[in-house]
């Protein structure tokens, strides 16, 4: 099988995440996998599945739509949509936009996977309080 098809696989898992699927990341990912993302950095699906599961009691209705995709020999850059309604603050469908780069290993399970994507745009100016300070903050910075 090619990188093209295990491209596929990974796109189409996060294209229908949800929380009884997220053991199946152990079948797309290493047993030694690396992990980032703007909160995050773990070695291990041991230490990347709860991860994902912490996604689902975090935040509502949370779902990837993957925008497009790049591969180039064993390394993928894929840009998406994170869409999800915030428990706690408001029932509107929040967007966070970034991008995700991939690694495969031989077998064409993935072995390094690094999130891209501004934590302060796209989650804390949306948030209560902390987004009114953020957002005076960068006004402060443009100046």
């Amino acid at each position: 099988m090619t990188h093209q098809h295990h491209l596929q696989v990974v796109i189409n898992f996060f294209d229908h995440i949800a929380v009884d699927s997220i053991h199946d990341l152990a079948k797309l990912y290493t047993d030694d996998a690396y992990f980032k993302d703007p909160f995050n950095e773990v070695r291990g699906i041991d230490n990347i599945l709860p991860i994902f599961t912490h996604m689902f009691t975090q935040v509502d209705e949370p779902r990837f739509v993957v925008t497009g995709s790049v591969l180039q020999g064993e390394q993928a850059f894929l840009t998406w949509d994170f869409l999800f309604r915030m428990k706690r603050f408001s029932t509107d469908e929040q967007c966070i936009r970034g991008a995700t780069h991939i690694r495969f290993a031989a077998d064409g399970r993935v072995e390094f996977h690094r999130d891209y994507w501004d934590a302060a745009e796209e989650l804390y100016e949306k948030l209560p309080i902390v987004g009114t300070l953020m957002r005076g903050l960068k006004r402060m910075a443009r100046k």
